[in-house]
């Protein structure tokens, strides 16, 4: 009798390996992947009636994957997104073991067979120019934590940076010279670099006192209480300042990465072409850029605008003069950094 494949090395391997070395992915990434495994094996367990160390690799079968993404919607009541985020998972889990162990190589193949749900994209929510203005205007200016509000509010709008990529900003990422930039370290160890306005370059620099000795290179930019600032810390000073946002009509909820949003619309509204918009946020698949096309309801208001024929009187067959939206061509001329460039006053200035 053939001896069962212990599981154990097999998803070791998978998260030592393959998800951290091969793919490149980020410690959340990791921890999102750890969790479904985590789920699953547990559902496998209860459903067999054993414990979870007795589990063998051929109990990672067809039929306990199906039944545990139908336990999820069901029992669990998850929305099918999540259903789908835990699938991709599996998806790769299963095709690692695929080329592991070409014993499990059907079982592989129908779980890779198991199709994502069509579900309608989440609302993509983001501020207008007068609320960014209104926001930036009424920050605290006073206390030992209004000068670190402020630049992180103004640097997350400016490059429109993950929080997680926030949280792991550290000194030598940044060079705030005559033409200030950062370099953002984002999914799958992809770096980007963004151009910074000379404003939030001002606020970056005041971070570190310049009386004291330079920053190292290693040194967290934004802290709290001399640590790094985490996810959830910039979280809850994004939702302290800007919970007066929320709209419970339209659902929206102020959080980092509405920020991310905020900065993609306006470059699309300013002009910017949107494969500039894809390297700027960083984006692996440029379908991922084009949804802000769809959410820009002030574009789509200038292209009706930009239709609009000309009076033409009853009865007359003359053909409709069609003309373009006055300043349009001029400003899809406007470069990068001219297009972010803020429309208001300078927001690090006293008063």
């Amino acid at each position: 009798m053939t001896q069962p494949q212990p599981l154990g090395p097999v998803l070791h391997s998978f998260f030592a390996s393959h998800l951290i070395t091969v793919k490149g992915l980020r410690p959340a990434s990791v921890r999102s992947y750890r969790d479904t495994v985590r789920l699953f094996l547990v559902f496998i367990t209860a459903d067999k009636g054993c414990k979870i160390t007795r589990l063998a690799l051929d109990d990672l079968s067809f039929d306990q994957v199906v039944a545990f993404l139908r336990h999820l919607e069901h029992d669990r009541g998850n929305h099918p997104r999540t259903r789908n985020q835990r699938l991709a998972a599996l998806h790769c889990l299963f095709d690692y073991i695929a080329g592991r162990e070409p014993d499990m190589l059907a079982t592989c193949q129908q779980v890779a067979a198991i199709p994502i749900k069509r579900t309608a994209p989440p609302e993509t929510r983001f501020l207008e120019r007068d609320e960014i203005e209104d926001l930036l205007r009424h920050l605290p200016r006073d206390g030992p934590l209004a000068l670190r509000d402020r630049a992180l509010i103004l640097f997350l709008y400016n490059t429109g940076a993950r929080a997680q990529e926030v949280a792991d900003l550290r000194a030598e990422h940044l060079d705030l010279g005559q033409h200030p930039l950062v370099r953002l370290h984002g999914k799958g160890g992809k770096w980007r670099t963004c151009p910074l306005w000379q404003q939030t370059a001002r606020l970056l620099t005041s971070l570190h006192d310049p009386a004291g000795p330079p920053a190292a290179p290693g040194a967290p930019v934004f802290t709290s209480h001399g640590q790094p600032l985490t996810r959830y810390g910039i979280y809850k000073i994004i939702r302290r300042h800007a919970a007066r946002f929320d709209d419970p009509r339209t659902g929206r909820r102020i959080s980092p990465h509405t920020f991310r949003h905020t900065a993609a619309v306006h470059l699309l509204e300013a002009g910017v072409e949107v494969n500039v918009i894809r390297g700027w946020l960083g984006h692996a698949d440029l379908a991922t850029t084009n949804r802000y096309a769809e959410i820009n309801t002030k574009t789509k208001l200038a292209a009706l605008q930009a239709a609009e024929p000309h009076t033409v009187p009853a009865g007359s067959r003359t053909n409709p003069i069609w003309r373009l939206l006055d300043g349009a061509q001029d400003s899809h001329r406007e470069g990068v950094v001219a297009a972010m460039r803020v429309p208001m006053r300078r927001w690090d200035s006293a008063g």
